[in-house]
């Protein structure tokens, strides 16, 4: 099995890419591991993950800039139907739009907009940073072996509002429901960072990795 971690100039790509090949070992799945941002890499892969960090400007604007990138994780995931991840700003752009500094235009993969997160509870602090429970709206391979309230680690100041709740598999609460996991069709996407989330994030790569959509 061929995974590509997308270089587009954002995200944790060594930790994402250690992380992958960590769940892989443990879970004897036979998984070739590549960082890279070569569209044949990206139209050749089994399976592909897009990390993101930063503003999603930023990270559509990193996309754009690879000739090709873009069109080439078109065919594989929308034409082709391969199994893609999207962490943190790599969910967020599959998304319609993002409004962080002026609207964006996101993949338009899933229907939704990003847009800041205004806490209810104007104690709570921007960004949202930490550990927090997740609360599980809709049953999803993703989340096989995973407890109801298992707890992830998170760093956005931007959440996902997807148009269609069916498309929220899990949320997290700060000063109201923040969606945590997306997913539709051969797509899924965590806002928090698998990487860094300890076992819960290793089984859900895990699943990821052995999911058959």
């Amino acid at each position: 099995m061929k995974v590509v971690v997308v270089d587009y100039g954002s995200g944790n790509l060594r930790s994402c890419a250690k992380a992958f090949e960590r769940a892989a070992t443990e879970q004897n799945i036979q998984a070739d591991i590549i960082v890279s941002g070569d569209p044949k890499d990206v139209s050749s892969a089994d399976r592909i993950v897009l990390p993101g960090v930063g503003a999603f400007a930023d990270c559509r604007a990193g996309l754009d800039g690879v000739p090709g990138l873009v069109d080439a994780m078109v065919n594989a995931v929308i034409k082709n139907a391969k199994p893609f991840f999207g962490i943190c700003v790599g969910m967020q752009l599959m998304a319609d739009v993002g409004r962080e500094f002026g609207d964006s235009q996101g993949l338009g993969w899933i229907a939704g907009e990003v847009v800041a997160i205004k806490p209810t509870n104007k104690e709570l602090k921007i960004p949202h940073m930490g550990w927090n429970n997740l609360k599980i709206k809709n049953t999803h391979p993703l989340l096989a072996g995973i407890a109801a309230d298992g707890h992830a680690y998170f760093v956005h100041s931007f959440q996902f509002v997807a148009s269609d709740e069916k498309n929220v598999v899990a949320e997290v609460e700060y000063g109201g429901p923040i969606s945590a996991i997306i997913a539709k069709d051969n797509m899924v996407g965590t806002q928090f960072h698998p990487e860094k989330s300890q076992g819960l994030g290793l089984k859900i790569i895990a699943n990821f990795l052995s999911w058959k959509p």
